[in-house]
This record gives C-alpha cells, sequence and structure tokens, in this order.
C-alpha cells in the first residue's frame, strides 16, 4: 500500500512544488513505483513534469468532482516508474464547487483507494494556502513534509499550518503525522540560514531531515524545461540533495514497515 505523503506550507515561494516534483523524480529513479498528484490549481507540478496541460485527457479537478476515476486521469512522465495526475487552472473553481457536495474533504481520500496499492510512493503538491484543496490532500494523506525556507520570517504562519494539521487529525484524519521539515534555499555562506536552521531544529528537533536543499541555478532553471533536475543536470547540486532526501524518505519508510 503506496504510503501518502502531502508537501504542504501556506506561504509562498518555499520551494513546496520544487521539493514535490523533485523527491517524486528521485524516489521513482530509486526503483520506487511513484504517483505524483498535482492539486494546485497553478498546475507547476505538471508542467515541470515534461506533461503539456493541453494534451492530458482529465485532471485533479474532475476527479474531484466526480466526473472521473483518478485512474483515468494519471499520466506517465519522462521518469520510468514516475506517473502524474495532473492541474489544471480550473481546479481554482472546485473549492466553490465542492462547497454543498457531502463529504467534501474526503474526495481524494476516496479517489485514493483504488490506486494506493499500484504505488510505493503517493506525493501529492498542496496549493500555497489552507483552502479545502489542502484539507483534502491532509485528509488523504500519512503524513506531511513541510519545506521551510531559510530566509526572515522562515516560521511565519507555520504556527497556521500546524493548527490545520491538528484539526485535520481531530475531525478527519486521526493517524496523520509530520513526515518531516526540510530546510530549504538553505546557503552554507550566510549566518542568516545557519540561524534559521538552528531555530527550525530548535522547534521541530528530529522531525527536521539532515538533507538541506541548497540554493542551486539548476533547480531553479530546470522547470523552465519541464524537467525535474536529476533530468536536466542531473550531476548538480540540486540534483544531489534531492537524491539524498529520497534516500531519508525511502528510509524512513522501510524502518517504519520492520
Amino acid at each position: 500500500m503506496g504510503r501518502v505523503i502531502a508537501v504542504s506550507n501556506q506561504k509562498g515561494g518555499v520551494g513546496k512544488t520544487t521539493t514535490a516534483v523533485n523527491l517524486s523524480a528521485c524516489l521513482a529513479n530509486d526503483g520506487n513505483r511513484t504517483l505524483l498528484i498535482d492539486i494546485d490549481p497553478q498546475a507547476n507540478a505538471t508542467s515541470g513534469c515534461e506533461a503539456g496541460i493541453d494534451n492530458l485527457d482529465g485532471s485533479v479537478y474532475e476527479v474531484l468532482l466526480g466526473h472521473a476515476p483518478l485512474e483515468a486521469v494519471i499520466s506517465s512522465t519522462g521518469i520510468p516508474g514516475l506517473d502524474l495526475a495532473p492541474s489544471r487552472i480550473s481546479l481554482a473553481g472546485a473549492e466553490v464547487e465542492m462547497s454543498s457536495v457531502l463529504g467534501r474533504e474526503k474526495r481524494l481520500a476516496e479517489a485514493l483507494e483504488t490506486v494506493r496499492p499500484d504505488y510505493d510512493f503517493i506525493i501529492v503538491d498542496c496549493p500555497p494556502s489552507l483552502g479545502l484543496l489542502t484539507v483534502n490532500a491532509l485528509t488523504a494523506a500519512d503524513s506531511v513534509l513541510i519545506p521551510v525556507q531559510c530566509e526572515y520570517y522562515a516560521l511565519e504562519g507555520l504556527s497556521k499550518l500546524l493548527n490545520s494539521i491538528q484539526l485535520v487529525q481531530r475531525y478527519l484524519n486521526p493517524t496523520l503525522e509530520i513526515e518531516g521539515v526540510l530546510l530549504t534555499m538553505y546557503d552554507e555562506r550566510l549566518q542568516l540560514s545557519k540561524r534559521v536552521a538552528a531555530e527550525v531544529k530548535s522547534y521541530f528537533n528530529d522531525k527536521v531531515y539532515e538533507t538541506a536543499i541548497k540554493r542551486n541555478v539548476s533547480l531553479a532553471a530546470a522547470p523552465s524545461f519541464g524537467q525535474p533536475v536529476i533530468l536536466y543536470e542531473p550531476r548538480s547540486t540540486g540534483a544531489d540533495n534531492y537524491r539524498r532526501l529520497a534516500g531519508e524518505v525511502s528510509h524512513a519508510r522501510a524502518a517504519a514497515l520492520v
């Protein structure tokens, strides 16, 4: 049964989609059957996986509205073992359209039941908000991975995310846990990065990954070519960082199964 990990932080610009795309790609590259679900209306994870949005037959929008099963919208990507459930801009209206739907918070969880046995990991890229789409992801997930950028106000707004996680645990998904906290945009030359890293580690303790994602030109450039960094520049620092992160995630999964 695939482990469902939601990548979430309502603060924009923290490397959330970059993490969802590149972690998924590296997990698949390591031999794990992996599904990336793009539940963000901006559809950046979709375009970052060599998926031509105009050529897709369906999206997560149709799944959440009950117009199509999840397996009908899944497509392959340029990486063997990595599949994608894409997003479209129409997903922006889903929250309004689902407002009167019974059990609207569990639409994604219900849709996942038929495909979970087919994958080792299912990564969900959430929107930068705490609305109904993110609640769907947290309700469906086994755990949540939180990217935190090493800049000023790094912990700003995290209390709201943690409060949302607690509410989901209380009312919708009691087994939801924090998968880990990932430091992004880390620059070891800057005292600011070191201070933020120390602050995050003092707050989250052993939930912080040993791997930090360093600032890297290849990571910034890869999305414009529609590729994960391990395809765009496999020898880059960014590719190495995400390979290491994938190793940590896989190791934690294996340890939990023992």
